[in-house]
């Protein structure tokens, strides 16, 4: 039998450096996020395929890797955090008379193209704010994302802001099908306003109607943008949603990371259970969004039980990938001591290595050989940057 060395596609080794480096990004943003009062929660690698159905509106179910256990239910491994973050707190938290503050750290798995080195296994990092509807929430929320970011040493992103319902109320008032509705999120998530205008031009809608379509491709940038989509229409649900912006708004600059944010109602999410808000953060070295997030107040009463959420997502790898391109490593602990010694000497360097590991420093011990002399074991020590090097 042939020895497989290689991974299958779509997934990957990290180890030496690359790992170190990556548990330290981790370590970073979950104190951050648990410095807004966000408990940690851990749900299961796979779950029943009823928790990702297509009523949740989560990945299509092509794109799941499914199996079975000794019952026959159908499993998957879990593709998103949300949902099954949902479906515990419907089951363990719903009966606390406060908002539910929770924080994950996992893998998910999506068996879509690897095109671009898209992975198939991701680590994934997050919060959710459970039980709160207010603007005080999103803006938290919000606020907590551009702590993580910062927290992982990025000094140049941005967050794109918009709100599903503002799409919504116009598509509901334009009275499109479902084909045309899909048509023109696909449209609108390229930025392709050609495509737009011909869309809008076999579609029965008013010229008004029309115009502020063709225009989301471009209502994106400063809060000045509300101010135009609201001169647009008359839709009081389009309206609502964007007076919605701006008191979100008005908090962040309260949190002082306004300068982070900005606005684009042309923002289209995968993910059908948003009802509120959707975010993306984005930043130079890598093409996909190293944030994602927004509002789901319908999604937990799929599990029984009502309740108002809202939460964020990072991509642990997406952000490894733009902080190695802009040349921005994590501070790694200095601890790392290596005791180099002969053979005779092992009694020794095993009790050194004790008192010294009993300090809280990381010991190698490392034994000199015929094969491996003590330059080697000094060069090796070099290479490792240890703090310290004990030679017996």
């Amino acid at each position: 039998m042939q020895k497989i060395l290689h991974t299958p596609e779509g997934v990957r080794d990290i180890y030496s450096r690359e790992c170190e480096q990556k548990h330290a990004l981790q370590d970073r943003l979950h104190a951050t996020i648990r410095s807004y009062g966000y408990h940690d929660i851990e749900t299961p690698t796979f779950e029943f395929f009823d928790v990702f159905s297509k009523e949740i509106g989560t990945t299509p179910s092509r794109e799941l890797y499914k199996f079975f256990d000794r019952e026959g239910n159908t499993l998957v491994l879990r593709p998103d955090f949300t949902p099954p973050i949902a479906r515990a707190a419907t089951k363990y938290f719903l009966n606390e008379p406060m908002a539910v503050r929770l924080t994950y750290l996992g893998n998910t798995f999506i068996n879509n193209s690897s095109y671009q080195g898209r992975l198939k296994e991701t680590t994934q990092i997050g919060g959710e704010l459970i039980g709160d509807d207010s603007a005080d929430a999103d803006a938290e929320v919000i606020a907590l994302v551009v702590q993580t970011l910062l927290a992982s040493g990025l000094e140049e992103f941005q967050i794109s802001l918009g709100h599903v319902g503002f799409f919504r109320a116009l598509v509901q008032e334009a009275g499109f099908d479902g084909q045309t509705t899909e048509e023109l999120k696909t449209l609108l998530r390229n930025k392709n306003t050609f495509g737009v205008e011909k869309l809008m031009e076999q579609q029965p809608v008013s010229e008004s109607l029309r115009t502020l379509f063709v225009s989301l491709t471009s209502l994106f940038g400063t809060e000045k943008i509300l101010g135009r989509a609201e001169s647009l229409t008359e839709n009081e649900a389009a309206k609502k949603a964007l007076q919605r912006l701006r008191e979100i708004w008005r908090i962040l600059k309260i949190y002082g990371v306004e300068q982070y944010v900005s606005f684009d109602l042309g923002m289209i999410s995968g993910y059908m259970y948003y009802t509120g808000i959707v975010f993306r953060g984005y930043t130079f070295g890598t093409g996909d969004a190293v944030i994602k997030g927004g509002r789901y107040d319908r999604l937990l009463e799929q599990f029984g039980t009502p309740a108002p959420a809202v939460g964020f997502v990072a991509v642990i790898d997406q952000l490894m990938n733009a902080l190695a391109r802009q040349k921005i490593s994590q501070p790694l602990p200095s601890n790392h001591c290596m005791i180099i010694y002969e053979n005779e000497k092992l009694e020794e360097a095993i009790r050194r290595a004790s008192e010294l590991r009993s300090r809280g420093i990381d010991v190698e011990l490392v034994r000199i050989t015929p094969e491996r002399t003590r330059e080697d074991c000094r060069a090796y020590a070099k290479a490792e940057d240890c703090m310290l090097v004990v030679e017996l």
